[in-house]
């Protein structure tokens, strides 16, 4: 299940997007849009999960709020496309895994080995919401901004037809 609870517009230094709140019964989803998506084929589209340190307080040690400026640059040259941002800070694990793994992660240690470190599971994300967001609004086909190969199969076990990718290149 997922419901659409509100929607507008959002003014960023990439241009105009729309914004759409859905929620599962269990977290809320964004999707964040340019162009028309409805219909439309090869869409670009990122599924981004929230993370705390990237996108509120500029943190060097990850990447993410890199990812999300590229992929918005990308949709923008493109003139359409969708961000899909999921609410699964810590890969699903939440934050108090992430506080806890930075440790091990700055003795360099790859992220998902370091929640595992500290007891939790290297990646707990679920991308089916972004399908069912995807199927809502409409989208025949995509082209994912992504290299995680676990995106791209719950998105296609889910219906969602991925003609491909395109590297985000930081």
């Amino acid at each position: 299940m997922i419901v659409k609870l509100a929607e507008g517009n959002l003014k960023t230094k990439y241009g105009e997007f729309r914004e759409v709140l859905y929620y599962d019964g269990q977290k809320e989803s964004i999707a964040f849009m340019m162009g028309t998506i409805e219909g439309a084929e090869d869409v670009l589209c990122r599924v981004h999960s929230s993370c705390i340190f990237g996108h509120y307080f500029n943190s060097i040690e990850c990447d993410c709020q890199e990812q999300m400026d590229v992929s918005q640059q990308l949709i923008q040259r493109a003139g359409k496309g969708i961000i899909i941002l999921l609410d699964q800070e810590g890969k699903g694990n939440g934050h108090f895994a992430l506080l806890n793994s930075v440790r091990h992660k700055r003795l360099g240690v790859k992220q998902a080995d370091a929640y595992e470190a500290v007891g939790f599971k290297k990646d707990a994300r679920d991308f089916s919401s972004a399908a069912k967001i995807l199927n809502d609004l409409g989208v025949h086909s995509i082209r994912m901004l992504t290299n995680n190969t676990n995106k791209i199969e719950t998105l296609r076990q889910h219906g969602i037809i991925v003609v491909g990718t395109k590297e985000i290149v930081l």
